[in-house]
């Protein structure tokens, strides 16, 4: 499997595991796809994925038998949503893979360079090479917030963590990023014509330019769904779920788009070229369609969400890229366990359940798409 060496996803948004973020970005972070019966079992064999691992959830089993479980299903790749130590030294000496997570209330800390040092020295450092740790992902959908120190951190904090591995010399093993909302687009339609925020260019052009520096992508939060929850008697199903359809053509570049998510990413390309930029690669981190939804959330079943989960994991197996990046190919990742959360919309309650376990033959899965450098 082709990744960027660096992660998804984000993830699932609970305290103290993933970054806060108005309830609305909850949303785009909960979707629980279910995976029944061997063919998306083999599938997912047959092209080899990663999982986020998520540890808010009742009756987990220990990190040593998850360790034993990602074994015996040849997943090779984690994410996790902070960087536990009980997880990191259980995979110790295996061939797996680690993405750790730097939590958005982490960020005011980590402007501070001799902070991120510490941070790395204790979160990463102690670890290696044993267990192999990838990347950094520091804080989540920042931009499409409301808290301008946040926002104002981010680069800073991007900057120090990255110098810390340097003066560590573990730039390169380990690669920093974060990811973004599709909120900080402008214009994603057509695809051409893609652009950032205005509100937000004094933030994103020096992201860009350390993007650019460092060689790292820049990772986008993608769903479908909410572009057709809004507008269902405009936006086609089939559309968005990479079933057969009419698709749509983009009058500028003639490239016909037979997917919705596609031709999102290539929005995004579109606005960093905008930027000054066509060196950076843009990367999913997440994805997703809800079970379930409220009567007004039009579309949000468990058929469409198992429809566009596996027609989704299908584009991954053939190795495709969106139009204009065509040699960059999706990967993808899912979550491991499921969880029991309470006072949250129908549409989240719909796709969440008790803990479930991954077997061979039966999976409830949260499956985003990620990467890897």
């Amino acid at each position: 499997m082709t990744l960027i060496r660096c992660w998804l996803s984000a993830q699932t948004l609970m305290p103290g595991k993933r970054d806060s973020m108005p309830t609305s970005s909850l949303v785009f972070t909960s979707f629980f796809f279910f995976l029944i019966l061997s063919d998306s079992v083999g599938l997912i064999h047959g092209i080899g994925v990663g999982i986020n691992y998520g540890q808010i959830a009742n009756n987990l089993p220990s990190p040593s038998r998850v360790a034993v479980l990602l074994k015996s299903l040849n997943i090779s790749r984690v994410k996790l949503y902070d960087a536990d130590p009980n997880v990191l030294r259980a995979f110790s000496n295996s061939d797996v893979e680690f993405i750790i997570g730097l939590p958005n209330d982490n960020l005011a800390a980590m402007t501070d360079p001799t902070k991120a040092q510490a941070w790395i020295q204790q979160n990463v450092q102690p670890f290696l090479p044993q267990t192999k740790i990838t990347c950094i992902t520091v804080g989540n959908e920042i931009l499409s917030g409301t808290d301008k120190q946040l926002m104002s951190n981010l680069l800073p904090a991007m900057q120090s963590v990255h110098s810390a591995l340097v003066s560590l010399e573990l730039d390169d093993q380990v690669g920093v990023v974060t990811a973004h909302s599709l909120a900080i687009l402008a214009e994603s339609f057509p695809p051409s014509s893609g652009s950032f925020r205005q509100d937000l260019g004094g933030y994103l052009q020096p992201l860009l330019n350390f993007h650019s520096q460092i060689n790292s992508p820049f990772l986008i939060n993608a769903y479908p769904y909410f572009a057709y929850k809004d507008n269902p008697d405009e936006v086609s199903l089939d559309y968005v779920l990479f079933r057969p359809n009419q698709g749509t053509t983009d009058p500028v570049t003639n490239l016909k788009y037979d997917n919705m998510l596609y031709a999102q990413i290539d929005a995004v390309y579109s606005a960093i070229k905008a930027m000054g930029h066509t060196d950076i690669v843009v990367r999913i981190s997440e994805t997703g369609w809800p079970s379930k939804g409220d009567s007004n959330e039009a579309g949000a079943t468990r058929d469409n969400a198992g429809i566009y989960n596996s027609n989704l994991l299908q584009r991954i197996a053939e190795n495709q890229g969106t139009l204009q990046d065509h040699l960059s190919p999706l990967t993808f990742m899912c979550l491991l366990f499921s969880m029991r959360i309470s006072s949250l919309a129908q549409h989240q309650r719909g796709t969440m359940g008790s803990t479930t376990l991954m077997v061979p033959l039966f999976m409830i899965l949260d499956c985003k798409v990620s990467f890897h450098r």
